[in-house]
């Protein structure tokens, strides 16, 4: 039986609860507003960070909070949760039943914590730091296969592919004829806990945020896997490039998405 870590009973008793939310409204009938031309947020985006908000900050008042519909609060404790209250929003306006809450806890960088819970599936996942990875209270390991072209991958599309050159497709096509598949569900969150618990082998995706992978990258290394940067430099939640793998086939993910890679100095986006 894994360890309680301080705050994961309460992280998972809300996420599960914001799950319930989600899942009791996935009929198609919500509000829905566009953030970009192809970024939407629905009005259940905001009833579950509310949600969310509202028993955390009742049970750890003095931590801050960060989380996508614009809430950015500092607290006292040094501590501060990291939410997505709906990963994969498209897929939940279109009544697609492939999305998540993710909730991590994060101290100076450091990721304590996290969680995430598909509804639709009732699967939880979840890691503490040094404590392991776990799903449905059963620990979960990362996959064994170690050639890219018998592994499965997943990645997603940023919200600007229409008008940014760096739009993840020229990745996708070099690992299409490498890997054996290529899969793209719609939640980072939950492709990161894929890897974790060994349904994909590796995951790659540009312009994310901090609460798109501060869960599911804790949870990949406590299930054994391999998180960094493109260069494979350390991973930072604030970071916009991420890969993540079983860790055995790491390095050759790494080579594919360094091939012919142009280097733009800071601030380009190959517009």
């Amino acid at each position: 039986m894994e360890r309680q870590a301080i705050g994961l009973a309460e992280a998972r008793e809300a996420v599960r609860e914001a799950g319930r939310l989600l899942r009791e409204n996935l009929d198609g009938r919500g509000e829905v507003s566009f953030k970009g031309a192809v970024d939407l947020v629905t009005a259940f985006d905001r009833k579950a960070q509310e949600l969310v908000d509202r028993r955390l900050a009742a049970a750890f008042p003095e931590h801050g909070f960060l989380s996508e519909e614009n809430l950015d609060r500092r607290g006292t404790s040094g501590c501060r949760w990291v939410l997505d209250p709906l990963d994969g929003t498209t897929n939940f306006a279109h009544t697609l039943p492939i999305f998540s809450v993710s909730l991590a806890l994060e101290r100076q960088g450091e990721i304590l914590l996290g969680v995430v819970y598909d509804p639709m599936r009732d699967e939880m996942f979840w890691a503490a730091a040094g404590e392991g990875a776990f799903l449905n209270g059963r620990p979960v390991r990362v996959s064994p296969v170690d050639r890219l072209d018998r592994s499965l991958l997943a990645t997603g599309f940023p919200y600007d592919i229409r008008e940014s050159r760096l739009n993840n497709l020229d990745h996708f096509t070099n690992f299409a004829v490498r890997a054996q598949a290529v899969r793209r569900c719609g939640s980072a969150a939950l492709d990161l806990c894929y890897v974790a618990c060994g349904r994909f082998d590796g995951f790659w995706e540009l312009k994310l945020k901090p609460w798109d992978v501060a869960a599911g990258s804790l949870i990949i290394r406590e299930a054994g896997g391999r998180v960094t940067d493109f260069d494979s430099g350390d991973f930072d939640i604030f970071h916009p490039e991420l890969a993540a793998s079983n860790g055995l086939i790491h390095e050759e993910m790494l080579r594919v998405l360094n091939l012919g890679r142009t280097r733009r100095t800071a601030g380009e986006d190959g517009r």
